[in-house]
């Protein structure tokens, strides 16, 4: 059964919406948790008849969202640096942390180790689009500076990952640009074009829109530029979503339009809602590792664990490191 590592003392509400996540995941899957964190605020908040299924482990320190994310090296007795700790010792399978995400990133990349043949782990999003899809975008913050062969490995790993948790057969990749044109972009995506170039499902340069058209499966780019993205778009969608409650507040014939279109409203807000996707995997490591939103609900943390659960059960790393084989030959 697997064995998923929960850090209960990462996000920015405690530890209870993340016993609460883990609590509803054992309701509806068969897995074994282990939360890590102070051991007596864990267990005031959980109910005796699940004491027994769910194991803790203690830890005092807590990395806060202003520490350093290189601090975490050094602060062995963290939540999150035993919770990563226990994956590398093969005592869990999966790691899921609502904590600082860079210290999650780091001491998962340093203390897990890389996947064979990649150079640079990614951090994945799944952004909404108007076919109801989920297009997969990486890198959105695990690198800042990227270079070509990186975002190489980046399209190779989006490739696997969509093939594997969403069972696309063929997903199209795309690297990108400043135009769908070979000849766009900067020195760097026009370099990884080329290194690219006949993999297969690689479409060539995307523009943004097609992040959010459906048009194609995976997108790629360095971190600095998918992080603006994923920032951009949670703006976007606040703001058109607190438009839309003002419009109504202003006018009655709104009004009676917002009841009829309710139902419309709740598929939107979950399409948006980060609490039905639960985190981002930090794709290319040795395991499996998902960082969650530091404002994560009960809801968020359920759907975080959910992750962790398919990405260990569906062997995505295996995967990579066959695929990423193939394009290493590629390239020689």
């Amino acid at each position: 059964m697997v064995k998923i590592a929960i850090d209960a003392m990462g996000g920015d509400f405690g530890p209870e919406p993340i016993v609460q996540g883990c609590i509803a995941a054992l309701k509806k899957k068969n897995f074994i948790p282990i939360l890590v964190g102070k051991k007596s605020e864990i267990l005031s908040l959980l109910p005796k008849r699940y004491r027994d299924k769910i194991s803790i482990l203690d830890a005092d320190d807590v990395i806060s969202m202003n520490d350093a994310a290189t601090d975490a090296i050094k602060r062995k007795e963290s939540s999150i640096y035993k919770a990563i700790d226990l994956v590398k010792i093969g005592e869990a399978d999966g790691v899921v942390s609502a904590g600082h995400s860079g210290a999650t990133m780091t001491l998962a990349t340093l203390r897990l180790g890389r996947l064979k043949g990649v150079s640079r782990p990614a951090l994945v999003a799944l952004m909404p689009t108007k076919n109801s899809k989920k297009s997969i975008v990486l890198d959105v913050g695990a690198n800042v500076d990227s270079k070509p062969e990186h975002l190489a490995e980046f399209a190779v790993m989006g490739g696997c990952y969509a093939e594997d948790m969403f069972g696309i057969q063929k997903p199209s990749i795309g690297l990108l640009a400043n135009g769908e044109e070979s000849s766009k972009g900067n020195e760097i995506t026009k370099s990884a074009y080329k290194l690219l170039e006949g993999y297969k499902g690689f479409k060539g340069n995307v523009e943004g829109s097609d992040i959010f058209n459906g048009s194609c499966d995976v997108i790629v780019c360095d971190g600095f530029v998918g992080n603006l993205v994923l920032k951009a778009s949670e703006g976007v969608a606040s703001t058109i979503s607190g438009l839309i409650k003002e419009y109504i507040r202003k006018s009655p014939i709104a009004i009676t339009g917002a009841l009829l279109m309710r139902k419309v409203f709740r598929l939107l807000k979950k399409q948006i809602d980060y609490a039905e996707i639960g985190g981002a995997p930090l794709i290319g490591i040795k395991g499996c590792a998902i960082v969650s939103h530091g404002k994560s609900n009960s809801k968020a943390i359920e759907n975080a664990i959910y992750q962790a659960i398919n990405y260990v059960d569906t062997g995505v790393n295996k995967h990579i490191i066959e695929r990423l084989e193939v394009l290493k030959n590629k390239e020689d």
